[in-house]
């Protein structure tokens, strides 16, 4: 088929139907009652329903509505968080589709991307994004930034292939394949079509991805063990209940009351509603600090972490080029800074500039002109009103681009040349002894993580070149003999050679760029280090590339390297081996990226990966937790991950793995508070039954204390700040659970030292023959205030009076105020107190209740003070 006239309409719309639309197929997505169902069938949210009908059928319609309405809340986070994570792949799709110029019927029209078929012939141009996967026909000084697929930080060089008929991986230079979701920074070119949708790279990506189902998190799946044990001890204590009271007393009806009042006090739906503020409140404290949580739990995953995968380019490096350093002809070396530069290396600059296209798209360009019109040169070496005649691009056989000017009064002519140094040394025609110095100012350069560019200038063309100087100094004359063959520029303008290699070129120096790592990237991998949880950067750019950025990071033993290509030589247990003495992976595609994350999971570790890219999101996916840059970062990456930088700010991530500690330690407390709590309320509903006593606590005390207390004991255990150790102590296992064996002993046994007070205080009052109502005020209020000394004495330190630390929070006062103001309040109100069943103590009564707290409060703080000293 002739280049000219690419395919006909008619069979470009029968490819169109045969194959398809350019685009990545869509994911099945689930209706919005088949996401209600899944959600519904978790544990947590059964035990919320189940409890609010327990609380409907027995008419408490206000308490059934609480929680009916803490479960629709529940809910409808789960909703969001579901459809929030199927937007990655349509994100991917309109990535995958831009706008495309193309041969049709021997026309150029422009079409929608997903209408592009292959065979078509694409018309590539600078600031293109390429929307399929092509062989070039026909190039011109083309280069392709592929870091989204590769994560190379430089753009590469293209060629064009006349008899290339197959697609192979994207990556290094000098190669006739583009790929979709590309963009083209320099240069133009034909490309025919050979892979299109599901079928190109980007759709293996997206393939990759979807497969990628995210699971539960360590935290979900032991609150849904611990939430399981519970309410096994729930159930099997009101049956018991039922068959002691029927049994004992004949009243079943009462029995079957007395069984719902222990099930009521036992069945642990409090626990998802804490893990819920939990995730929400430590979202919203969060994103105060420029991290936005797609996934809740993934905050207290982070807490866990033990590895963080990064990527180079965008996460570790700010993925913008700039000059460093400046080498002159003399061989002389500047620092580039924030002061002016010396006289002498404003013609390197000036020629660098002249080599340069004066809007470019290609980073280095930009970083040269960046340098040159930030005040580092003179005005008069900026030539803003010159004229330029012609191109010399880039191509296979000169790495190198030169620019033929012509000066505003059109008196003179000069081209200025930048490139490889081996092609500009070309040029220069230098001398044995000048290439290898030149090679070691070059590998000298490169052993810091610098790209280099040669730059030189011409006025003079010539035939034949002979290079002189007994100095071996690197410059270039242009005699042949004792006969100069050279003559100026513009007596040839109107012959113009077609080569570069006609000029006589004079050798002005080398530039070297980077692309800087951040400047808070190296305390923060030293934070990382010292909370014992490993960095490892995974990079699509040579291994010395890569060292450099790893020194310059901080990273443990940068040198020790690890090559992509070395990943699919390993064996799984290898692999994870050679990963465990190693923190850099060069030369990295996303398959090696994704099986690298699988590995290290394999091996025991919880896995935290970084990225910005398209290429990332399989593994952002893949991970435990997937971190994206939300500036910088692609539309995938960022709703693949389960948290998003939104400044970019590698310290950010310090900042969420101390909020994740902070929040696990926290729940930890909260979640041992409520198993310590229900102790009592559960044996003051089945040990009353064992001495012949009548009911203490009904179903409206055990309302009030559940919808009153424990919430704001969420919160109050929520707040509490951090621990100023936290970040120095190693990641929790990644197999512990959330309480462990000792936790729950002493979170038992706390509970039971406050249920022998209470019955103690009640055996005490029917001693002294005191009235059922009064029994059961006393009861209930050494109940409330031990519930408080539970709190307090669960807090870091405990209360003030007993405690190391001082600080205390917010909804910690409230807290204690809405406490002791509705336990007054139901005491003291005759109507509450009708409600509630109580008649008020007299004040003797009540202050040998208070002093009782006050010894309760006392004795857990140092319990608790010693379990703190002694390890947990």
């Amino acid at each position: 088929m002739a280049m000219s006239q690419g395919l006909s309409s008619s069979e470009a719309a029968q490819r169109l139907l045969r194959d398809g639309g350019n685009e990545l197929p869509a994911a099945q997505p689930r209706s919005l009652a088949r996401l209600l169902i899944d959600v519904l069938r978790e544990p947590m949210l059964l035990m919320l329903v189940g409890c609010s009908a327990v609380y409907l059928l027995f008419g408490e319609p206000r308490d059934a509505a609480v929680l009916g309405i803490a479960m629709l809340a529940v809910v409808g986070i789960t909703l969001y968080q579901e459809r929030k994570t199927e937007h990655a792949l349509a994100a991917l799709r309109d990535w995958s589709s831009p706008r495309a110029l193309v041969l049709r019927d021997g026309q150029r029209v422009r079409i929608a991307g997903r209408e592009v078929v292959v065979g078509d012939w694409l018309i590539l141009s600078e600031g293109d994004r390429v929307p399929a996967d092509a062989v070039l026909r026909d190039a011109n000084h083309l280069q392709v930034d592929e870091s989204l697929l590769t994560g190379e930080s430089v753009p590469v060089r293209k060629h064009g292939d006349a008899a290339l008929a197959r697609l192979d991986r994207p990556g290094g230079d000098d190669t006739a394949l583009v790929f979709s979701g590309t963009l083209i920074t320099s240069g133009h070119g034909v490309a025919e079509v050979l892979a299109t949708g599901k079928h190109s790279e980007l759709g293996r990506i997206g393939k990759a991805l979807q497969s990628q189902a995210p699971g539960a998190s360590a935290l979900q799946r032991e609150t849904r063990a611990l939430v399981r044990r519970v309410a096994i001890i729930a159930i099997a204590l009101s049956l018991l209940v039922l068959l002691l009271y029927g049994l004992s007393r004949g009243q079943w009806l009462q029995a079957f009351l007395a069984a719902i009042s222990v099930a009521m006090g036992l069945l642990p739906e409090e626990f998802p509603v804490v893990l819920t503020v939990f995730m929400a409140l430590g979202a919203w404290r969060m994103s105060r600090q420029h991290v936005l949580t797609r996934r809740l739990t993934a905050i207290e995953a982070l807490g866990a972490a033990t590895v963080l995968c990064v990527d180079k380019t965008g996460t570790l490096t700010e993925n913008r080029m700039t000059v460093s350093q400046l080498l002159i002809a003399s061989g002389e070396t500047f620092a580039v800074s924030d002061q002016p530069l010396p006289e002498s290396t404003h013609q390197l600059i000036e020629f660098a500039l002249l080599a340069s296209r004066t809007d470019p798209f290609d980073p280095m360009e930009r970083a040269i002109r960046e340098l040159g019109l930030h005040d580092q040169i003179d005005a008069g070496h900026l030539h803003r009103d010159w004229r330029m005649l012609r191109e010399y691009p880039l191509s296979r056989e000169l790495l190198a681009m030169s620019q033929l000017w012509q000066t505003a009064a059109g008196d003179q002519r000069v081209i200025a040349a930048k490139g490889a140094p081996e092609a500009i040394a070309d040029l220069c025609h230098l001398d044995a002894k000048a290439r290898a110095t030149l090679l070691q100012q070059v590998t000298a350069f490169a052993d810091q993580g610098l790209r280099v560019l040669a730059v030189a200038r011409a006025e003079l063309m010539h035939s034949n070149v002979a290079i002189a100087g007994d100095d071996g100094s690197v410059g270039a004359t242009v005699q042949t003999g004792q006969t100069e063959q050279a003559e100026p520029i513009e007596r040839t303008a109107q012959t113009a050679s077609t080569t570069a290699h006609d000029y006589a070129f004079e050798w002005l120096g080398l530039l070297a760029l980077r692309d800087p790592v951040r400047p808070q990237v190296p305390a923060a991998v030293q934070a990382c280090r010292e909370a014992g949880i490993r960095v490892l950067m995974i990079t699509g750019d040579y291994p010395g590339t890569a060292i450099s950025i790893a020194r310059q990071a901080g990273l443990a033993a940068p040198e020790a390297v690890l090559l992509g290509r070395e990943t699919e030589q390993l064996d799984d247990a290898t692999l994870a081996q050679r990963l465990a003495q190693t923190s850099v992976i060069a030369r990295a595609i996303p398959e090696h990226k994704l099986r690298i994350v699988k590995a290290l999971q394999a091996s025991g570790e919880v896995v935290a990966m970084t990225g910005d890219g398209v290429n990332d999101a399989p593994a952002l996916r893949a991970a435990d937790i997937g971190i994206a840059m939300g500036g910088r970062g692609t539309d995938v990456a960022r709703e693949a991950a389960a948290i998003v930088l939104t400044d970019d700010n590698f310290r950010s991530i310090v900042d969420a793995v101390r909020s994740g500690r902070r929040i696990f330690r926290n729940l930890r407390r909260a979640m041992a508070y409520l198993i310590a709590v229900h102790v009592p309320i559960a044996g003051l509903c089945f040990l009353p039954l064992l001495f012949g006593w009548p009911m203490l606590l009904l179903p409206a005390h055990i309302a009030l204390l559940e919808l009153v207390i424990d919430p704001a004991c969420s919160i109050v255990f929520e707040a509490e700040p951090d621990e100023p150790t936290q970040m120095q102590q190693p990641p929790r296992a990644a197999d512990s659970e959330l309480l462990s064996r000792r936790d729950l002993l002493l979170a038992v046994g706390q509970g039971s030292v406050l249920l022998l007070a209470v019955l103690i205080v009640v055996g005490w009052a029917r001693w002294q023959g005191l009235a059922e109502p009064v029994q059961r005020a006393l009861g209930f209020t050494l109940l409330m205030l031990g519930n408080l000394a539970l709190i307090l004495s669960n807090r870091d330190g405990g209360w003030l009076p007993f405690g190391k630390r001082s600080a205390t929070n917010t909804a910690l006062s409230w807290a204690l105020s809405a406490t002791l103001l509705v336990l007054i309040a139901v005491l003291t109100a005759p109507g509450l107190q009708r409600a509630f069943r109580f008649a008020l103590p007299t004040i003797a009564e009540l202050g040998m209740v208070f002093a009782l707290a006050l010894a309760l409060l006392y004795w857990l703080t140092r319990l608790n003070r010693r379990r703190a000293t002694t390890g947990p």
